[in-house]
């Protein structure tokens, strides 16, 4: 039993092993700190060209009065003003060219992940955007390996790994460590793959890392056959199996807090005032370590945390895992928490990877895998349901989505439960009928819209063909049916950035141009809703932000154009000018 509770871990619990012992002295730079710190007893009132609320009551305002880091009163700038007649306030017009917006949720990153793709050289399937660099995407099995050959010859150290992530093999062509053999000098290479739920490794690297047929023979049944050591590719819990000797070295302290403040900058600049990571850390000494970037007092954004319950079930007996789960709330620090009786789970394996569970297959005969073996997920289900907590269930295919919903309706049918909120995480692929369903048994949904615009166009060619690839991310239907959804980027399987997520709900389009699925696209106010109230709905947190209302926390972000009013093609490229976060003003 010890053995298999080692191999099921966690990316989470996996990365903070490799973390652990890391002393925090010597962290480069300096938190940012906000152009303006309101007093506490002090009342702000900002005004701007346009101030959206989202307040069905209220929803388009001329001004906004903040007292510490509440909102205190909306509506005309006289009816405000007349409203703080017998106490003293101030206005503030810095805005006044501007738009106010409720504050954009990033209603589900990790940071880690979003840290790797910061420190990897990045050779993807599409055009990247970071703070520093533009990459471009490598279009093709040639360019892509001209590219990382340039990557090795310029690397030169043979004693130090080159990694790489955004490899795709439906783009870029089957890849081996044969083929990475080939690629030059003697150079060891780890390859993420673009869904980071694979790894393809050098032969040089194997043997850096001590990948030998011993340590593959060692793992349990689903890991094992999730190994490929002849071609040096290992996915989904064969990659978890690995991982623990990979990312001591991937994620040093000198490579990871650097990239951590990168982090922050990047969600920052998107306009993002506050982020959730589902089934993310769980260790004190990964926490603290995020904590002090992302959680510091002077951080722009809140950090919170959902706990990993596949991580709990698979590592603890099973009257263990609920006390356990409501502990991590103590290594939680600073602007940081967890969200209290919130869970992640897992179902079928990655959309980019080509892993998720399909009902009628794929088009060369494949169905994908589990994550969570299905006996696993129904006893972590029943134990997390039962002890009343909200779950959020990563799935990506339609046969996945029929396992989440029979375990959702069996435990409803079990012991019924008033708004549990259940979220049905990613949503790559589903049918009409579980559509109806997920509205049935009052489910929600937190879908990634970038899926279809990088990959609908080759994937309608390649395993899952153009019916399925139409209906991929069936958003249109799921408002139809009522069903409050939320979007979110889950970088890096896509930038996290909640403008460029609004864009690809409202148009679909993709990167060849094309329109895909028009029918399944929502409105601009759907999709604004979704990166704002919709979002903080689906986090419980409905009651504290999302929108611009009185007594709400005063989180806004500031942009140069209406996300509802411009051409919606132009939604993406709306420039961020700042936030404010809980009244303090963060100015780019």
């Amino acid at each position: 039993m010890q053995r298999r509770r080692c191999f099921v871990l966690s990316f989470s619990l996996i990365v903070a092993s490799a973390m652990l012992g890391c002393s925090m002295a010597g962290a480069p730079g300096s938190p940012r700190v906000p152009d303006a710190r309101l007093a506490e007893s002090a009342v702000v009132v900002y005004t701007a060209r346009e101030i959206v609320t989202l307040d069905a009551r209220r929803p388009s305002v001329e001004a906004v009065a903040v007292e510490g880091d509440r909102i205190l009163a909306t509506g005309r700038l006289v009816d405000v003003e007349r409203e703080l007649a017998d106490r003293p306030y101030r206005v503030d017009r810095r805005f006044e060219d501007a738009v106010l917006v409720p504050g954009f949720i990033n209603q589900h990153e990790h940071p880690w992940l979003a840290a790797i793709a910061m420190i990897a050289e990045i050779v993807s399937i599409e055009d990247w955007v970071m703070p520093t660099s533009t990459k471009p995407r490598a279009i093709d099995d040639a360019d892509y390996r001209r590219r990382v050959k340039a990557l090795v010859e310029a690397h030169g150290d043979p004693d130090t790994v080159l990694y790489t992530w955004g490899y795709h093999q439906l783009f870029h062509g089957d890849l081996s460590r044969t083929d990475l053999d080939a690629l030059g000098p003697n150079i060891p290479i780890v390859v993420l793959q673009r869904s980071m739920h694979e790894m393809i490794f050098k032969s040089r690297a194997l043997e850096l890392f001590g990948i030998d047929q011993a340590r593959v023979d060692a793992l349990p049944g689903s890991a094992r056959a999730q190994s490929d050591l002849a071609r040096g590719h290992f996915w989904e819990q064969g990659l978890m199996a690995v991982a623990p000797v990979v990312f001591p070295d991937l994620l040093t302290p000198e490579r990871y807090i650097p990239a951590l403040e990168r982090v922050k900058d990047y969600w920052h600049a998107a306009g993002s005032t506050l982020v959730a990571e589902p089934g993310g850390l769980v260790a004190p000494a990964l926490m603290a370590i995020q904590n002090k970037i992302l959680g510091a007092p002077s951080a722009p954004f809140r950090m919170h945390y959902i706990a990993d319950g596949k991580t709990m079930v698979a590592g603890l007996p099973e009257a263990e895992v609920i006390p356990a789960t409501n502990a991590l709330a103590d290594s939680a620090d600073g602007t940081s928490r967890f969200l209290p009786k919130q869970v992640k789970l897992f179902a079928d394996g990655a959309m980019f990877s080509q892993l998720m569970k399909m009902r009628d297959g794929y088009l060369d005969g494949h169905h994908g895998e589990w994550i969570m073996d299905p006996e696993v997920f129904e006893k972590a289900f029943r134990i997390y349901w039962d002890a009343g907590y909200q779950i959020h269930v990563h799935q990506n295919g339609d046969a996945g989505l029929d396992m989440v919903l029979a375990t959702l309706e069996s435990n409803m049918s079990r012991n019924p439960r008033e708004d549990h909120r259940t979220v049905i995480v990613h949503f790559g692929f589903s049918r009409r009928e579980q559509v109806d369903r997920i509205a049935e048994l009052g489910a929600i949904v937190s879908a990634n819209p970038f899926y279809t615009i990088v990959l609908a166009d080759r994937y309608s060619e390649v395993g899952i063909g153009p019916e399925r690839a139409r209906e991929m991310v069936r958003l249109g239907d799921v408002v139809r049916a009522g069903i409050p959804v939320s979007l979110h980027a889950d970088m890096p399987m896509a930038p996290g950035q909640p403008l460029l997520l609004m864009w690809s709900a409202v148009n679909r389009r993709t990167v060849n141009g094309n329109v895909v699925g028009p029918d399944q696209r929502l409105s601009p106010e759907q999709a604004f809703r979704a990166i704002t109230i919709d979002a903080a709905y689906s986090l419980q947190l409905e009651n504290e932000v999302g929108s611009i209302e009185a007594g709400k926390l005063a989180n806004f972000t500031v942009l140069a154009e209406n996300p509802l009013t411009v051409s919606p093609e132009t939604i993406k490229s709306i420039r961020v000018l700042g936030t404010v976060h809980e009244g303090r003003v963060f100015q780019r």
